[in-house]
Formats: structure tokens, C-alpha cells, sequence
């Protein structure tokens, strides 16, 4: 028991005088250059996004305070899809009043000069009236369609409802921004959590190396269990720099998403509400869904335009009556020719034989109309699908919550007598190593989960209601 006593002792002396030492140290690891090596020489304030700060907490002017509604705010702002996307709809309301103009009088001015021979005729070409005077006229004509049984007004409706389907498309468009911009913002935030755990594991695994290096040093541990640390030393480093790599790429696709062109230092705040559970029962989701999601209220309306569409188009079978006019003057002429001219009549144009190009077209619109409502069942069913799986995702995450936390505390609990054990001497480095990894693992896990669960409520609210 004396030489258990004795090295008890010593363990906890150098133990006492490596703390002490490491303070130092741990502070360096977040002023040290990010092109270090050695992780525990590298800094965190590389990183491009911070989380968790307080409003008393200095930060550089350039750092841009952001929580997830700042963040959809400037996506809505800044992101160019957004953009597209709106202007789009707005050209479809163009077409909607560029085939209603077939409605309205058209009117055309003309200006006309001719010189011709004495008793010209045109005697080549179609027909036409051969009779050729020269004069100077100038004057108006107006034709107004009366009728054409519906084909004019079903395109119309149909270009209408496209504009409508368009609106909604811009809708949708809206609601995959904000969704991505959610995603890389508790990406940023998870990645950056996993950062601060690795920084941690990097500082307390130096410790235990240096002092199984003392130890070893005293000949009171041997060369494998400083091996064994140095391992799990560099395993901390190597988790450090992808936890690094991966932070700084979380916020380059925040940045992006943004409507940044550069890459943008954020302080990033999140939610301190406590996590409510998700709905207990889906079928209202999917409902809800059903009525809101704008990819299917675009859809439909685009069934419904296909279905104008193919109306108008089996309307061209009918005639089309117009009404006619014309008038003006000839100060310039010929003697045979009176100035003043007036005139005005009305026209039916009836289709006899066109080679069936109005059935082909009749047709062709009733294949598509078909194919649109057949894409309408499909979507349903496919948003079906996607509200149930992310409803059971969300609700797995959130129950991933409290296990994670339980294993947490097990995990540093675990920690904690494998520490003591191997001080005592009463364990080996294998059983230390062991307890560590599973203690990262459980603390990077718990980092995450929060975070996984507050993103599976966001795409929940992305497939029902919207975002």
C-alpha cells in the first residue's frame, strides 16, 4: 500500500504542475496562427462564424450578428434566385395582356406615296387589283374582333392562370431559399459546436500526455502508455482540423446562400427557447400540406391553363367575325381618284381544310392538359411521402435530445472513474483511451443534437405550412 500511497502522491503533483501549465496554453489555442500544425498551437478565431455570444461581449465591427430570422431576412433580400424568381412571375402577367390585346381595336395609321405610268396595270403575281395611280394618301384602319366562339378568351384564361402558376413557382422558389438558408445556418452553428469540442479534447488529451510523459520520465509509467496517449493526442488534432475545415465551410455556404460574393465573419445567435416536441398526429400535416404547399397550388393552376388551353385550341374549328374599317384622304392623286375615302364592313373567316393542323393542335393540348394532372396525382403523393418522413425525422431528433444528454453524462461519468482508475494504477492506458473516445464521441453528438432537431423542424414546417 506504501508504493500505491507514494504514487498516488506524485501523480497528483504533477498532475497540480501540468494544470497550472496548460492554462497558458489553452489560451494560446485561440491566438496562436490558423497555419499551425499543431492544433493545440491553432486558434478558433479563424473560424468565420461564432456562436452563442452575449450582447456584452466585444466583437469585431465586421462580424455581422445574425439569428435564422436575420438570416432568412437577408436571403429574401440579397439571394438572386429570389429575384428570378419574381421577375418571372411578373413577365407571365405580361403574356396574360399580350394575348388579351387580340380583344381590343387595332388600329394602324398609313402613310403612302406611289408614281406610276399612265395606265400601269400589275399583270404578274397574285391577284390583286392591277390598277396603279400615283398619289399621296394618307388615312386609318381599324379591325375589332366581335367574335371567335371562345378561342380568344380561353387563351386568355389560360395565359391567366399560368401567371398564377408562376406566382406560386416564386412562392416555392422563396421556400427552398429559406430552407437552405436554415440548413447552412445550423450547419454553422452545429459545425462550430463540434469545433469548441474538439479544441476541448485537443487541450485535455495534451494534458494527459504530458503527464503520462512526467510519469514516464519518473519510470513510473512505461513507454506504451505514453504511446497510447500520444495516439489519442494526434487522433484529437486530426478530429481539430477537420472540425476546422468543416466550420469554415459551413460559413462559405451561409455566406453564399446569403447573397454574400465573400466569405462573411458572422456571429451567429440561436434560439434559447426551450425545444417544444413535434405535432403528435401527421394526417393534419399532410392536410395542411395538401392546401398550402405552393408547388401543388402552382400545379393545379397550371391543370387548369392547359385545360383553357386545350379548350381554345378546339376552338379554332369555329369562324371568326371581325369588323372592319378604313378612312382617310389623298391630297396628292391622280384626277380619276376622289380624295376623301371611307369604309367599313364586317368579315367572317370560316376554317374549311388547313391540312388538320387544328385537330393536331386540339389534340396535342389534351395530351398535355392529361400529362399535367398526372403530374398533380404524382406531387401529392410525393408530398405525402416527404411530410410523413419528416415528421418521423423530427421526432427521432428530438428524442435523440434527451438520449444524448444521457449519454453525455454516463460518458464523462465513465470518464471520470477511468481517470481515477488509471491514476490509482488500477487500469491501463487501454481502458483510458477507451473512456476518452467514447466521452468525444458522446459530447460531439450532443453538440449536434439540438441543432439536428431544430433543422428537422424547419424542413417539417418547409413540407406543411411553409416557412
Amino acid at each position: 500500500m506504501t508504493w500505491r500511497l507514494a504514487f498516488l502522491l506524485s501523480a497528483l503533483t504533477l498532475s497540480t504542475q501540468l494544470l497550472a501549465q496548460s492554462v497558458p496554453a489553452l489560451q494560446s489555442l485561440s491566438d496562436a496562427p490558423s497555419g499551425s500544425t499543431d492544433p493545440s498551437k491553432s486558434q478558433s478565431g479563424t473560424s468565420a462564424v461564432t456562436a452563442g455570444s452575449s450582447d456584452a461581449a466585444p466583437r469585431s465591427p465586421n462580424v455581422v450578428r445574425l439569428t435564422v430570422k436575420d438570416a432568412e431576412a437577408f436571403a429574401l433580400k440579397n439571394n438572386p434566385a429570389i429575384s428570378v424568381a419574381r421577375l418571372s412571375a411578373l413577365a407571365s402577367k405580361q403574356v396574360t395582356r399580350e394575348v388579351s390585346s387580340t380583344l381590343w381595336p387595332q388600329t394602324y395609321a398609313n402613310l403612302t406615296a406611289v408614281d406610276a405610268e399612265n395606265n400601269s396595270r400589275i399583270t404578274a403575281g397574285a391577284l390583286n387589283n392591277p390598277t396603279v395611280y400615283a398619289r399621296a394618301a394618307g388615312g386609318f384602319t381599324v379591325t375589332q374582333l366581335i367574335t371567335d366562339f371562345g378561342h380568344t378568351t380561353n387563351l386568355v384564361a389560360s395565359a391567366r392562370l399560368q401567371a398564377r402558376a408562376d406566382e406560386q413557382n416564386a412562392a416555392a422558389t422563396k421556400e427552398e431559399i429559406l430552407l437552405a438558408v436554415d440548413q447552412a445556418f445550423y450547419n454553422a452553428l452545429q459545425t462550430h459546436a463540434v469545433l469548441q469540442v474538439a479544441e476541448q479534447t485537443v487541450a485535455s488529451r495534451q494534458l494527459l500526455s504530458d503527464q503520462v510523459s512526467a510519469l514516464t520520465r519518473s519510470k513510473l509509467k512505461s513507454d506504451l502508455d505514453l504511446s497510447f496517449a500520444n495516439v489519442n493526442l494526434a487522433q484529437a488534432k486530426l478530429l481539430y482540423l477537420d472540425a476546422v475545415n468543416n466550420d469554415k465551410a459551413s460559413a462559405a455556404t451561409l455566406s453564399a446562400i446569403l447573397g454574400y460574393p465573400t466569405l462573411v465573419a458572422f456571429d451567429l445567435v440561436n434560439d434559447t427557447e426551450p425545444l417544444a416536441p413535434p405535432p403528435a398526429d401527421v394526417d393534419p400535416l399532410i392536410a395542411e400540406a395538401f392546401a398550402k404547399r405552393p408547388e401543388i397550388l402552382g400545379l393545379e393552376f397550371q391543370s387548369e391553363s392547359a385545360e383553357k388551353r386545350h379548350q381554345a385550341e378546339h376552338d379554332q374549328f369555329y369562324p371568326t367575325i371581325s369588323a372592319l374599317g378604313a378612312f382617310g384622304d389623298s391630297p396628292v392623286r391622280n384626277d380619276i381618284i376622289y380624295g376623301p375615302y371611307a369604309a367599313a364592313g364586317v368579315n367572317m373567316e370560316i376554317p374549311v381544310f388547313n391540312g388538320f393542323l387544328y385537330s393536331a393542335q386540339s389534340r396535342e393540348a389534351d395530351l398535355r392538359a392529361q400529362a399535367t394532372r398526372q403530374r398533380l396525382i404524382d406531387l401529392r403523393n410525393r408530398i405525402s411521402r416527404d411530410v410523413r418522413t419528416s415528421w418521423l425525422a423530427a421526432s427521432t431528433a428530438f428524442d435523440r435530445v434527451n438520449v444524448s444528454e444521457q449519454l453525455l453524462a454516463q460518458a464523462n461519468l465513465a470518464l471520470n472513474l477511468a481517470q481515477t482508475r488509471y491514476k490509482l494504477g488500477l487500469s491501463s492506458i487501454v481502458e483510458l483511451s477507451q473512456a476518452q473516445l467514447q466521452q468525444t464521441q458522446a459530447e460531439i453528438g450532443n453538440a449536434q443534437a439540438g441543432y439536428e432537431y431544430q433543422l428537422a423542424l424547419s424542413v417539417l414546417r418547409y413540407q406543411t405550412s411553409g416557412l
